[in-house]
């Protein structure tokens, strides 16, 4: 654990397994959230660490018994999501020749997964899912798109993911998902939450 700032902290896990460490992350941001300390203001996993932002009340302490993992941390309940996707990315013929799989078995394994909601970042909405099967793992397009279509469902590394908005983007297209992920007149503004499970449906 390192503080970042005057009422901040990051706790680091060191899991040679990043999904797990992300697991680690995501419980204890659970437990605080649910255990409400005095003098929390936010506690945001990541792929594997956890930044807590606290006030002169909080008392840092916790923290510790949780990066060590010497605090039982319960598995909290999560929401299910079922995603509708249009699959008529411009990058599933590139995609299905490097993984050596036909188009119809590639969309087969992508849409069998369970994928779960590691992170959000890069943009409002965005959401890193683990459970990408390996033989699609690829590397990040070699030149990065400077426009992504609002809705693409897009592939890198060991991640899937959903573009909330046109924005530039590295990612292999698969297809356009029809679901809103952010809206800021909505509460909460995200649809996804660290821990929800997600499944594609063509």
């Amino acid at each position: 654990m390192r503080a970042v700032g005057e009422y901040s902290w990051l706790l680091e896990f060191d899991d040679g397994d990043e999904r797990k460490a992300n697991e680690r992350a995501r419980r204890a941001a659970a437990l605080l959230h649910g255990l409400k300390p005095d003098g929390l203001v936010e506690a945001i996993p990541a792929a594997r660490t956890l930044f807590v932002e606290g006030s002169p009340l909080f008392e840092a302490g916790i923290l510790v018994g949780l990066e060590a993992g010497e605090i039982e941390v319960p598995p909290s309940p999560v929401a299910s999501h079922e995603i509708h996707v249009r699959f008529d990315g411009e990058d599933l013929p590139a995609v299905s020749a490097v993984s050596g799989v036909s188009k119809e078995e590639l969309l087969e394994t992508f849409c069998a997964a369970t994928y779960t909601v590691g992170f959000l970042g890069f943009s409002p909405g965005f959401a890193y899912l683990y459970g990408l099967p390996r033989r699609l793992h690829l590397p990040r397009r070699g030149t990065p798109r400077l426009s992504v279509p609002a809705g693409s469902v897009a592939i890198a590394g060991p991640y899937a993911g959903i573009y909330p908005a046109s924005m530039p983007g590295g990612w292999h297209l698969l297809g356009v998902a029809d679901a809103p992920l952010f809206d800021a007149g909505r509460t909460p503004p995200v649809l996804f939450a660290p821990g929800d499970t997600v499944r594609f449906v063509p």
